[in-house]
């Protein structure tokens, strides 16, 4: 188990409304420092929308959230409630796994590659971790994945095996799959970026329609129009930090450091 040092009287949320707060969040691998100092708040029923080239720290920043990435400094907590690490004094001592993975039900994570279980159908992904993770009966989770199916337009896919779908209709599984735990978060990994163009389309209907429903959302993504359309705040991360951040038409449109223009003038 590993510790980490922190400030006692930051831990602590001080807005009420705040579901995600990453506090100073420091994340190296060996000699290369990814994460150096990220703050990020994210508030109840909003969306972020994390932008930056690659290597910038998006995807990491994302797996610390939910502690796929333990953090060297700093803190995270989701809903007042530290992640990762029970607080001692002056420091954050790592939790048990099992704690750890209770802590992750209440986080929805959508990777890019989809990470469904092939052997398993449609349904079988869906009901899998509420019934073994969260101890629901069978027949009510089963109930709660057709819903959800029908929610992103796959009602017709439960018996089907993910190799049977397109990349886009597994990627919209994967969405009624993180949806299923009923997360206070949901984490999205460019959930758009392995799918070919003409299937872009219907997963960001599908992220749409969530926020339009008041779900917390972190969405890393290249998807431009996207973020003007969708976020209520648009972050710009490079080298490791949070370079900007702000309303979609603060960022997008008047963007006030060099390295968010040059960013945006390469994508737009």
């Amino acid at each position: 188990m590993s510790d980490v040092t922190v400030a006692v009287k930051d831990a602590t949320p001080t807005v009420d409304t705040v579901m995600v707060d990453v506090h100073g969040v420091h994340k190296s691998f060996g000699p290369l420092e990814v994460l150096r100092g990220v703050d990020l708040q994210v508030r109840a029923g909003e969306v972020t929308v994390v932008l930056g080239p690659s290597g910038s720290g998006k995807s990491t920043l994302l797996r610390t959230i939910n502690h796929l990435e333990k953090v060297n400094r700093g803190w995270i907590s989701i809903d007042g409630e530290l992640i990762g690490y029970r607080r001692s004094g002056d420091r954050l001592h790592e939790l048990k796994e099992k704690d750890v993975l209770k802590q992750r039900t209440h986080i929805g994570f959508v990777f890019q590659n989809f990470n469904l279980f092939s052997h398993l159908t449609v349904l079988e992904n869906l009901i899998e971790a509420p019934v073994s993770a969260l101890r629901r009966p069978r027949k009510a989770a089963q109930e709660t994945a057709r819903r959800l199916l029908d929610r992103v337009g796959l009602a017709d896919k439960a018996d089907a095996y993910p190799r049977q779908l397109s990349g886009g209709q597994q990627q919209r599984v994967a969405i009624a799959r993180a949806l299923a735990l009923e997360p206070k978060v949901l984490l999205f990994d460019e959930p758009t970026s392995a799918l070919d163009p003409e299937l872009v389309g219907e997963v960001l209907d599908v992220i749409k329609d969530l926020a339009r429903t008041g779900t917390t959302m972190i969405v890393v993504t290249h998807e431009i129009g996207f973020a003007r359309e969708v976020a209520d705040t648009v972050v710009f991360m490079d080298g490791g930090v949070v370079v900007e951040h702000g309303p979609p038409a603060a960022v997008l449109d008047n963007p006030q450091h060099e390295r968010t223009r040059a960013f945006l003038s390469k994508v737009l």
